[in-house]
Parts: structure tokens; sequence; C-alpha cells
């Protein structure tokens, strides 16, 4: 009896100290559950939109007027700089820019640049947009700006006439703020206005849809940070930028037969998740609208207009081009068409005169309008018939 009463004493405490092994191992495991729910519950992003690029109309978007620093998206104002002044003929793409001591030294993201290194102005927009070249970015600045200082004042000259409220540059890179600096701010909602803005310059699809290219000789192979470009085929631009104070941030934009839109997602905490919001929200944007061809140039407009001095007495008018708008599948039939035209006109009526207007409104709100012009030449009738006229008789 003694030695079952000792063997049960054995194995309770055997039974016991495994129970106390056990304890911690489970606490563990609680406390790697707790972890890993919180990094589930991770936010996605710290603000976005979504727009349809034609019309600047707002599909969604959460914070969109939070002033957050935009890193390298920042370049997107350098290039809009550049495209305008293109544009007016003031510098040329083939202008060779010089690399001063100053650029070759910036640091971050960068195609090498030595001091005294020369490239065409085209060839360093390449690297500041494929390759998000600070070092490109610098030297740019200086040659159109005069100093990086001047170039800045011209980024926030810019920000200012485009009504970019939320924004406002102290650099011309996007990289963080040494001591005593400050950092570039701006929002979602400005990034659009520059976006659309920008993308009035084809110039700007052609450079940041390059996934990969060559510079100096193909000696340094660039590659495009924005990865939409390999995930989505209706991506075709624009910038990404990141530093770890700010999270990973992208202007994107994609473009399905004539409907284009742009997403702005700040402060991601990764760039894959980064992406993906910006993937999913514009492939829900594309899946819900559809352009609709409101009205179709040459269209011939269901109301007569009597001509008092014409040859002919009536005369219908035609649309005087096509008008496109993005339209919410579920909403097409909230698109109307209002018809301004005047009851009778005097005098001769020369091919392509404006007669009068078609008004388009979408949910009584009116988004445009196109001109109602003559299809033909109508001359005056002859005196005699036009007598008769007056006479009420009908001639």
């Amino acid at each position: 009896m003694k030695k079952w009463f000792i063997l049960i004493l054995v194995v309770l405490f055997w039974a016991n100290l495994a129970h106390a092994k056990q304890a911690p191992n489970k606490k563990a495991r609680a406390s790697r559950q707790v972890t890993k729910g919180q990094i589930q519950k991770t936010e996605p992003y710290k603000a976005f939109i979504v727009v349809e690029a034609n019309t600047g109309n707002v599909l969604e978007g959460e914070n969109t007027h939070a002033r957050r620093p935009p890193a390298s998206v920042t370049k997107l104002m350098v290039a809009l700089i550049v495209l305008e002044k293109v544009s007016k003929g003031e510098v040329k793409l083939t202008d060779q820019i010089v690399t001063t001591k100053e650029a070759s030294k910036i640091g971050g993201s960068q195609v090498f640049l030595k001091e005294g290194e020369t490239f065409a102005l085209e060839e360093m927009m390449k690297a500041i947009m494929v390759a998000s070249g600070n070092d490109a970015a610098y030297a740019v600045a200086e040659h159109i700006g005069g100093s990086k200082e001047g170039f800045i004042n011209l980024m926030n000259e810019k920000a200012k006439a485009l009504n970019m409220a939320d924004t406002e540059f102290h650099s011309v890179h996007g990289l963080p703020p040494s001591k005593g600096d400050k950092e570039d701010l701006t929002s979602c909602h400005d990034l659009v206005i520059l976006a659309r803005e920008i993308l009035k310059y084809p110039k700007i699809i052609e450079w940041t849809s390059i996934k990969t290219e060559g510079f100096r000789g193909n000696v340094f192979i660039m590659q495009n940070h924005n990865k939409l470009l390999v995930k989505m085929p209706e991506a075709d631009g624009l910038k990404t930028g990141y530093y770890s104070a700010t999270g990973f941030n992208v202007v994107a934009t994609a473009k399905k037969n004539d409907l284009r839109f742009i997403a702005v997602v700040m402060g991601s905490p990764s760039a894959k998740i980064r992406d993906n919001v910006a993937m999913e929200k514009l492939k829900k944007a594309f899946g819900r609208y559809k352009m609709l061809n409101i009205v179709k140039k040459g269209e011939v407009i269901d109301k007569d207009v009597m001509l008092d001095d014409g040859k002919y007495r009536k005369l219908k008018g035609i649309a005087s081009a096509n008008f496109l708008y993005p339209v919410a599948s579920d909403k097409k039939g909230t698109v109307k068409k209002e018809i301004v035209l005047p009851d009778r006109i005097k005098g001769e009526i020369k091919e392509g005169q404006k007669m009068g207007e078609l008004i388009i409104k979408f949910e009584n709100d009116q988004i445009g309008k196109v001109d109602i012009i003559s299809p033909v030449y109508v001359p005056k009738a002859n005196l005699f018939t036009r007598l008769i006229r007056k006479l009420g008789l009908n001639i």
C-alpha cells in the first residue's frame, strides 16, 4: 500500500511540473496571437482618393486634405515645371544639363551622376521619372531655376496657381529634410490636381510608363519603382515615393479605352500594400463606371428652326462635337439633354454657324454643353419670295 502511495505522489509531481513548463508556452502563444492580430489591423493607408481624370470627379476618398510628406512624388512638380517650359519654347529636351558638385552629392535614389557629367534634359527627365534620381532632379532644378532655391520658388508658385492649398515645397527631390529644414507637404486632393495638370502633356506618360531603361550608355539600368506597371495592364504612370516617416505613397493612373482614372494613396506601411490598395481602387472604378458618348458629333438635333429669310423655310441643326462623360452603370438614366434653340432665325445661314446649344445634365446638374450648328449653307430667298412670305402666303 505504501508503494502505491509513493507512486501516486511521483505521478502528481511530474504532472504539475509538466503543466508549469507548458504554461509559459501558452502565454507566449497568446502573446503571439495578439501581436499577429495587431499586425492584421494595421491601416493600409493614411489617406487616398480616386478620380476620373477628364472631369476630375471624385469617385471615393478618405482624409483627402490630410497634409503629408509626398517623398519622391514631389518630382511630379519638377516634371510639370519642365514640360511647361518646353511647351513655351523656353527650354528644349535636347538642352545639355551639366552636373554640379552639389547635385553629385545628393543621396537616396540616384543614377550616380559625377561632377561635370553632362546629359540631355530628356535623359535627365527619364532618370528622374523612372529611377527617381535625386541627383538628376537637383541638376535639372539648378539648370532651369538658376539655383535649387530658385526652382523651389517656381514649384510653389505653380502650386499656388493651381490652387493646391494644402501644398508647400521645400525640396526638389522629396528626400527627408535635414536638421533645421522643413519637409515638403501636400495632400491627396492636391496631388490629383497636379496629376490632371501634368497629364495634359503626353511626354509624362511616355516617361512614367517605362519599366526598364538604360542610362549612361546602358552601363546603369534603371528600374521603374512603380510596380503597378507590371501588376496591372491598364496602368501607365505616374510616380511613387517613400521614406520611413511618411510611408509608401503613389500617384497612379490607368487607362482603358476612353476612360482614365487617377488613384492617390499616401502613408501605406509597405509598397505591396500601397500597390494593392491602388490597384483595388482602380479596378473597382473600371468595373463600376463607363464612358458614355452622350452626344455624337454630327448627330441631328430633332427640333426645327424657322428661317424667315432663307431659301428653305426650316432647318434642323447638328451637334458640333462629341461629348463623353463617365457615368456609373446604375445611373445612366439620369443623364439628360436639353435643347436650347430660337424658334426663328433671320438672314442667311452659313455652314457651321452656331444656332443654339445642347445642354447636358447629370442628376439635374449641368455637366457640359455642345454647340448646335447649321449643317449647310442656306442663302437668302429672292426678294419676291420674301415679299410673298411677309404677306402670309406659304412659299
